[in-house]
């Protein structure tokens, strides 16, 4: 019985779900729910957010013990940049998109045939001189000239690519039409039976599950879903699928599919924000100041009004502080959003003693290995050591912090930014960590994200045994 691959692209067709951008903590969130439903692949979208989203990339790689495929443009994306991003993963790989109907490669490419698959096969030798596994997308497949889509995917396979996928990005295509499509590319590709076939489909008429369906049936190995329903086939829909039909087609999939409503419903609910639910300050995103929108006219009531709906609850001596902060990195520039607001809390709010300091601290991480941290704190000049297992360094890190002090503190949040440019660009991390109901949050600051992310927890450690004497 073969196992049909799902793909699940959540992450990348956010933007089909909601107009705000993501945040760190929601982009987070989700992959570990999916980590958990077992997809056999989590893809991430290209890289658009600079430093930001490299980042982004690089923690949940890090954390997520699921496949991590991350898409490279053609034109605009640096593969290095982006192998760097993910190459933590347990199991990472590339997946170049290539837009191959006509109307596409004028459009985002302004490439003629020719011109872009020099151009495809140029980027698709350095994906492979990076990542051992890579995937090459035909975006917008059904609609490309026959003769030179089998071209580009011959060369494709040429230049090593593990996995092709074929796009109905425009959803033009009856079910059986796109599965006489799969049919007519296996007869003019033979090589294409060497390399793995996924399909993508638009659900625009409505008829993506059963497209997918078609083509699974024609022969195609995997199918490329969202968890929520969007512009794609949704997981559920797939599943249901092959439960139905996977008996006469002799097919399965090898995710958990006893927890994919639950599983379903809580991203449904973390995306799908209702409008009357949001603060008045949530209606704007100025790049990574999402989710609120403040500037320096705001007055000091509406600034710690925001400050408690992110779960603050500060002194009036705390709350000056914070105002006086936010008053300088606002004359600076035309808007402060909830990253920086949180920062500005972490940095000048309940500065208190060090009761724990770092000592030392070894982080073993790998794709081939569990990863491991070993902490040394200094806690009033008594040494103590920690080791923590987990999913990844940074979660390693925490629970190893956790063995130490002897408790576990709920993690509210945690957000990672840069700081400065380039290769030894600082990073810093923020962490909220909630006790008794109060949310105390710390920063820091170091070239090395799980540095910087410990730092930060021992930051807010400090504030709550601070509290607590």
């Amino acid at each position: 019985m073969k196992t049909i691959k799902l793909i699940d692209v959540t992450l990348k067709e956010s933007g089909f779900i909601r107009e705000s951008a993501l945040t760190f903590k929601e982009k987070l969130e989700i992959a570990r729910v999916l980590d958990r439903l077992k997809v056999d692949i989590i893809e991430l979208p290209a890289i658009t957010g600079g430093k930001a989203d490299q980042l982004s990339n690089k923690t949940i790689a890090s954390l997520i013990g699921t496949a991590i495929t991350a898409d490279v443009d053609l034109i605009s994306s640096s593969v290095e940049e982006t192998w760097e991003s993910i190459r933590s993963a347990k199991r990472p790989r590339l997946n170049l998109l290539v837009p191959v109907s006509p109307v596409q490669m004028e459009y985002t490419c302004h490439m003629k045939a020719p011109a872009l698959l020099e151009a495809a096969a140029q980027k698709l030798k350095e994906c492979r001189f990076y990542a051992e596994t890579v995937e090459f997308t035909a975006v917008d497949a059904t609609r490309a000239e026959r003769e030179f889509l089998a071209k580009v995917i011959k060369t494709a396979i040429d230049c090593g690519v593990g996995k092709v996928t074929l796009c109905d990005t425009a959803g033009v295509m009856l079910p059986d039409e796109f599965a006489s499509f799969i049919g007519d590319i296996k007869s003019r590709v033979p090589e294409i039976g060497n390399v793995q076939l996924y399909v993508q489909v638009s659900d625009a008429m409505s008829m993506g599950t059963a497209a997918a369906a078609a083509a699974v049936a024609a022969g195609a190995e995997g199918v490329k879903c969202t968890a929520v329903p969007t512009a794609c086939p949704t997981l559920a829909q797939i599943v249901r699928f092959i439960e139905v039909k996977g008996a006469d087609l002799d097919i399965r999939t090898g995710l958990r599919t006893t927890e994919l409503t639950r599983a379903s419903a809580q991203l449904e609910k973390m995306l799908r924000k209702e409008e009357e639910t949001r603060s008045p300050f949530e209606n704007v995103a100025i790049g990574d100041s999402a989710n609120v929108c403040l500037d320096m006219n705001d007055e000091i009531t509406e600034v710690i009004k925001v400050v408690r709906q992110l779960g603050y609850d500060l002194s009036d001596e705390d709350n000056t502080r914070v105002y006086e902060a936010f008053r300088r990195v606002a004359v600076k520039k035309a808007f402060v959003g909830t990253r920086e607001l949180d920062a500005i809390v972490a940095s000048t709010a309940m500065q208190v003693p060090s009761t724990y300091r770092i000592d030392n601290y070894v982080i073993n991480s790998g794709n081939v290995i569990t990863a491991t941290a070993n902490i040394l704190l200094d806690r009033d000049g008594e040494k103590i050591r920690g080791v923590g297992v987990g999913d990844g360094p940074i979660d390693a890190a925490f629970l190893a912090i956790e063995q130490i002090i002897g408790h576990h503190y709920e993690l509210d949040d945690f957000q990672i930014q840069t700081v400065t440019e380039g290769r030894d660009a600082m990073g810093s991390a923020l962490v909220k960590l909630r006790a008794d109901g109060r949310v105390y949050s710390g920063n820091g600051i170091s070239t090395d994200i799980i540095g910087a992310s410990i730092r930060a927890y021992i930051s807010a450690l400090n504030k709550i045994v601070y509290e607590e004497a």
